[in-house]
């Protein structure tokens, strides 16, 4: 790995726990507004300051985020779907690495579909972006997709699918916390970080899967809905930060919430 590689990893994994809390912010690429996301740049402004990276597409980006943050980019590098479209796999690179250097990104993001009906596509779209990416030491992180069928977030498919994007030469992958992901964690050579997923009935159940994730292995979460979508998403980030980096429990964590949103 070299400098410019090292150097953006840096960015994205805070080197004094080796973790990291990103902002999923990429929603509207495939689902257009989702709630609480009809103005990206409101909504996730008073976030920032609490985030270790931001993941989103380039016209968010541009439209919707000041260019004097600080805050380190992950750039959502994949799509041309839409929830209402074929069927969600049939994904393609839609940003170039050019692109992606041109903005300074920290790193890329594709969704692979392992078992769905454009796989290949999706599989040598990530296989493709990596050997680009390499030339500008620019990691690749990993989507690991699941369309509708939430049903296959279990360990087997997703130790498949994580296991696949590694091989592949992604430097990280983003995932599902399932039963058994000691398993998930265990049979991928690099690191996992878990999505947030659906929004959760309470913010305590986000704070639970955040806690039993990295007690599990990962490294981190790459959360959105269930931060910015809850009444209280500054309170929310914070108190998954004092989970990530702080070691916190699920109800120091909660704690921390509580007298926030006071």
């Amino acid at each position: 790995m070299d400098w410019g590689m090292k150097n953006r990893m840096a960015k994205l994994i805070k080197p004094e726990t080796g973790r990291a809390v990103w902002l999923a912010m990429d929603h509207g690429y495939f689902l257009g507004p989702v709630k609480r996301l009809e103005k990206p740049g409101e909504t996730v402004k008073p976030l920032l300051p609490y985030a270790d990276a931001i993941m989103l597409t380039r016209g968010i980006l541009r439209n919707c985020i000041d260019a004097n943050t600080s805050v380190p980019v992950i750039l959502r590098v994949s799509g041309g779907n839409s929830i209402v479209g074929e069927d969600l796999s049939k994904e393609t690179i839609t940003t170039s690495m050019e692109e992606a250097v041109r903005l300074n990104v920290a790193a890329c993001a594709l969704s692979i579909y392992v078992g769905a009906k454009y796989e290949h596509q999706t599989l040598s779209g990530l296989a493709n972006l990596v050997n680009e990416a390499q030339r500008y030491g620019m990691p690749v992180l990993a989507v690991t997709a699941v369309g509708r069928e939430l049903g296959k977030r279990d360990a087997r498919y997703l130790s498949l699918a994580c296991r696949i994007a590694a091989e592949l030469g992604a430097q990280l992958i983003k995932t599902y916390y399932c039963d058994d992901f000691e398993r998930v964690v265990e049979y991928s050579p690099v690191p996992l970080v878990i999505a947030g997923g659906p929004k959760l009935k309470t913010e305590q159940d986000a704070l639970q899967l955040a806690y039993d994730a990295l007690e599990r292995g990962a490294i981190g979460v790459d959360m959105g809905r269930n931060i910015w979508q809850s009444n209280n998403s500054v309170a929310m980030i914070q108190a998954i930060r004092h989970i990530v980096h702080e070691n916190a429990s699920v109800e120091e964590a909660r704690k921390l919430f509580e007298s926030l949103t006071k």
